[in-house]
């Protein structure tokens, strides 16, 4: 493993972005394209949002700008464009076929040269969309705000919030991963049990967080105003063809279907797969959660395919004759677990009982398009069964 700079990954920050997004300032074009990004509150319940972004929007010169812009300007500004598309797709009634070129050139640009799909991703609607409220209080729901909005208000703002103090608390977890691997190769099975229960204190924090999503984030709220503006157009059938992005010339004139935006793109689970040694049977849930791994941030994905390349601290733990190890061990796999029931429970009732409610059809489809209810409990029953047996030969 290499140093956590290299993955873009801190302790107090974990996969957020490592700088302060309310400080970047944008200029020229950028400048006016965030300011009509940051007026969709007021836009969007026009109705119209589509012919007002198709007038308000500047056609920047981004060869120029993507080649002078530094790296968190590029971030911010897909912040920013990628609301305005999602804006500008579900804003109105019927979905369009064609994303116009104001918003179709910029966002493909953006995309490829940050290594991301044009569309919302989880980066620019969690990682890089927040401030602290006061400087150096820490990342911690009393003192983070989220900096764009579709249509404003606490329930949108909680739910994203809640996922940037899980973001910053698991930093805790994600800076011990080396150790870890570091402590199993040189065999020291004292530093593993030590990190271990260090990063199942960290996951005590994350569920505890998570526990709170309820508190100002509605789930009828949730499903009618803050959802529907970050479905994507791969398996939906709003949109069978996807959607044609103007004067794109890598896509022509033909429809391109990409992924929603969702929890499921964040990398926290994933790495702990990876460090872990849990693994999934194949089902539709594991190949769509395979399909999300291009969806993250290119530095996030390396992380994950090098803890899946070095870590052998399952096997190590298997062979240990340390009981408290396998205590250890089993603490993160059964805290894993039980965010994997949390989330499932928060699908059953953000989701699942509001689309019951609204159409009275009880669909297993999440945000991302996902057929979610029957694998998220496998999924969460695959972890519990990676849990480790004391033997009689560890408590002599």
């Amino acid at each position: 493993m290499q140093a956590l700079e290299h993955y873009d990954i801190s302790e107090d920050r974990g996969f957020l972005c490592q700088f302060n997004a309310d400080e970047v300032t944008l200029t020229g074009d950028l400048a006016a394209v965030r300011e009509v990004a940051r007026s969709l509150p007021q836009l969007l319940p026009t109705g119209r949002i589509r012919a007002l972004l198709r007038a308000r929007l500047p056609q920047p010169d981004m060869p120029r700008i993507v080649a002078t812009a530094t790296t968190e300007e590029l971030r911010l500004a897909m912040v920013h464009y990628s609301f305005m598309v999602q804006a500008y797709v579900w804003g109105e009634a019927t979905p369009p076929e064609v994303l116009p070129r104001c918003l179709s050139v910029p966002i493909a640009a953006l995309a490829d040269h940050l290594g991301q799909l044009p569309l919302l991703p989880y980066s620019a609607y969690v990682l890089d969309n927040w401030a602290e409220v006061e400087r150096g209080r820490g990342i911690t729901l009393d003192n983070i705000q989220m900096l764009q909005h579709f249509l404003g208000g606490q329930d949108e703002a909680w739910f994203v919030l809640i996922h940037v103090a899980i973001e910053a608390r698991a930093g805790g977890a994600l800076s011990r991963m080396p150790a870890v691997i570091n402590a199993v190769n040189a065999h020291d099975t004292a530093a593993v049990h030590r990190l271990l229960t260090e990063m199942a204190a960290v996951w005590a924090d994350i569920n505890a967080i998570f526990d709170r999503m309820p508190e100002r984030c509605d789930p009828y709220i949730y499903f009618a105003r803050v959802r529907p503006y970050i479905h994507g157009w791969k398996d939906n059938p709003a949109l069978p063809h996807g959607i044609i992005y103007e004067d794109v010339p890598e896509y022509g004139t033909k429809g391109q279907a990409f992924r929603g935006q969702t929890g499921s793109q964040s990398s926290i689970v994933p790495a702990m797969d990876a460090l872990l040694g849990v693994g999934h049977a194949h089902d539709p849930m594991k190949a769509y959660l395979d399909e999300l791994h291009i969806y993250r941030p290119p530095a996030h994905r390396r992380f994950i395919e090098d803890l899946r390349r070095e870590s052998t601290l399952r096997a190590f733990v298997e062979t240990s004759e340390m009981p408290d190890l396998v205590m250890a061990y089993n603490s993160n796999i059964q805290a894993v677990a039980d965010f994997r029931s949390r989330h499932l429970e928060y699908a059953a009732s953000y989701i699942n009982k509001q689309n019951s409610a609204a159409t009275g059809n009880d669909v297993e489809v999440g945000t991302g398009g996902t057929p979610f209810m029957r694998y998220l409990k496998k999924h969460r029953d695959e972890t519990r069964q990676r849990l480790l047996p004391v033997t009689a030969r560890q408590i002599a």
